[in-house]
């Protein structure tokens, strides 16, 4: 049996995280301001747990992104298919990423990609040569997350 899954990213602000990881894969930015709404309406949620951003309200220390294609509930907001969430935690990245996205560009548009990439905010680390079998770059994220072009 498959299961599904979410990649979980921890992050110091998270709807910023979304807005530059959605910009860069092409992906759309989730809006739970429906659900959000019922529950503020209801009762179950105060205040508190609620903050808005690009226009929407959104619940406090999280935002996702999902691929364009794929399903999602439209009571939520939430993907059902390949999704990114952004959790905000209290301690800032201290260490290497254990885990990284790899982001593929049109064949031969490498240096399109990392200059596309950097104008939303990534920056270079270093490119990896790999002669014949040819190169990528590492590269930034706004919070320091490593990722590949390539």
């Amino acid at each position: 049996m498959t299961l599904s899954w979410k990649l979980v990213i921890d992050s110091t602000n998270a709807p910023a995280q979304a807005d530059f990881w959605a910009a860069a894969l092409g992906y759309e930015v989730e809006d739970p301001s429906a659900l959000v709404g019922r529950l503020l309406a209801a009762g179950q949620i105060g205040d508190e747990a609620v903050t808005e951003h690009g226009g929407r309200k959104i619940f406090r220390g999280y935002a996702a992104i999902r691929h364009p294609d794929d399903p999602f509930d439209a009571t939520s907001g939430v993907g059902q298919g390949r999704r990114l969430l952004f959790q905000e935690v209290p301690e800032s990245k201290s260490g290497k990423n254990r885990l990284h996205l790899d982001v593929h560009g049109e064949p031969g548009g490498l240096d399109a990609l990392v200059a596309r990439l950097e104008e939303l905010g990534a920056s270079r680390v270093r490119e990896v040569d790999q002669g014949p079998a040819g190169h990528w770059w590492i590269m930034r994220d706004p919070e320091g997350n490593e990722f590949c072009a390539a």
